[in-house]
C-alpha cells in the first residue's frame, strides 16, 4: 500500500489543510452553568472530541487537545485550530469515554493533564479492552479506570447514565510494532431520558443493521466522515459510508439525528479538508438526512441544525 500511497501525496493538488486560520472559536464555560433545556447539549470539539451533556451527566468523549495528532509534538498532523476552552475551564466530568488507542482519540499530553484535574477527581475513565493500561500510565487513577469488552456495560454517576460497548470495523496499535493489541469500538450512551449512539471510528460493515434494531432507537448518531480513502475504506467509512450506516441503522426513525464526526481538525488523508462535510451535505438535501453538525466550541441542544462555519473565511 506504501508504494501506491507515496506518489498520491507528492502529486495531491488537495486542499488537505487550511489555506487561512480557521475561527476564531471560543466555548463560554459559563453555558455549563445552566443544564440543557431538552436534557442533551453537545459541544462539538473538533475531529470526535466533544463533551456530551446526557440527562443530567457530563461524559467527555475522546478528548484531544494536543496539537498534533501523533506521538512527538513537533511532527505529525497539526490542528487546524486551537482548543476552544482550556482543559482548566472544564465544568465537572463525570466520565471521560476513550474509544482506542489511536492519537487523534488518545493524546498523551491531553491525558496528563486530565488526570490532576480537580473537576475530574471523582471521575470514571471508560475505554475499551487494553487501553486501560495506558491511560493509568498518564495518569489516570487505576481505581476509576474501567474497560469494556464488545457488549459490556458501565455504570456512571451512581447508575444515571450507561455506556456499553460494541462492535466497529477498525484496528488499535500506536505503532506499526503494537497492532490489535487493544480492543477498540462503538458505543451506546444511554441516560434517563436519552439515549446516544457513538459510532467512533468504523468502516461500513453489516453490523449497524443489527445495532440499530437491538440497541436503538438512538436520540443522536455520531459517525465519522472524515479521513477517508478508497484504500482503506474497510476501516474509515467517509460520508457516503456514513449516511449508508445512518440508514442501516434505522434512518430518522430510530437512528434520530446525524452527527458527522472525525473531520474538521487533522489532516489524515488526500481529500480537501472541507470535501467530507460538503459531501454530506449533497447526500442529506438528496435522502432528506436530518443532521446535527454544530461550530466548533458551541455548546449546543441536540435538535436539527447545520452550521456552515467551515465555509466561513
Amino acid at each position: 500500500m506504501m508504494l501506491k500511497l507515496i506518489p498520491l501525496y507528492l502529486n495531491n493538488k488537495e486542499e488537505t489543510v487550511p489555506r487561512r486560520p480557521l475561527g476564531p472559536f471560543r466555548t463560554d464555560a459559563r453555558v455549563y452553568e445552566a443544564p440543557p433545556a431538552t436534557g442533551l447539549r453537545v459541544t462539538w470539539f473538533g475531529h470526535s472530541s466533544m463533551l456530551l451533556e446526557i440527562d443530567g451527566v457530563r461524559v467527555l468523549i475522546d478528548p484531544i487537545w494536543d496539537e498534533r495528532a501523533a506521538p512527538m509534538q513537533w511532527l505529525g498532523p497539526k490542528r487546524f485550530f486551537p482548543p476552544t476552552i482550556s482543559l482548566q475551564e472544564l465544568p465537572a466530568i463525570d466520565a471521560v469515554l476513550v474509544s482506542h488507542d489511536h492519537y487523534d482519540h488518545l493524546g498523551k499530553g491531553t491525558m496528563q493533564q486530565l488526570s490532576r484535574l480537580p473537576v475530574l477527581a471523582n471521575a470514571q475513565w471508560v475505554t475499551s479492552l487494553g487501553v486501560g493500561k495506558l491511560l493509568a500510565e498518564y495518569g489516570a487513577p487505576a481505581a476509576q479506570i474501567q474497560e469494556l469488552d464488545w457488549t459490556g456495560t458501565a455504570s456512571i454517576a451512581q447508575g444515571a447514565c450507561t455506556v456499553m460497548s460494541l462492535p466497529a470495523r477498525h484496528f488499535s496499535g500506536r505503532s506499526l510494532f503494537n497492532r490489535f493489541e487493544t480492543l477498540w469500538g462503538s458505543f451506546v450512551l444511554q441516560g434517563k431520558q436519552h439515549r446516544v449512539y457513538y459510532g467512533a471510528d468504523s468502516g461500513l460493515w453489516d453490523g449497524f443493521s443489527e445495532i440499530g434494531a437491538k440497541y436503538g432507537p438512538f436520540d443522536l448518531t455520531m459517525l465519522e466522515i472524515g479521513a477517508f480513502h478508497e484504500m482503506w475504506k474497510e476501516l474509515h467509512m467517509g460520508p457516503d459510508g456514513a449516511a449508508q450506516a445512518y440508514r442501516d441503522l434505522g434512518g430518522p426513525e430510530r437512528a434520530g439525528l446525524l452527527m458527522p464526526i472525525h473531520w474538521g481538525l487533522f489532516n489524515l488523508a488526500l481529500h480537501g479538508w472541507r470535501q467530507p462535510m460538503e459531501r454530506l451535505l449533497e447526500i442529506a438535501r438528496e435522502l432528506r438526512l436530518p443532521l446535527f453538525s454544530p461550530e466548533p466550541g458551541e455548546p449546543t441542544e441536540v435538535l436539527p441544525m447545520q452550521s456552515a462555519w467551515w465555509r466561513a473565511e
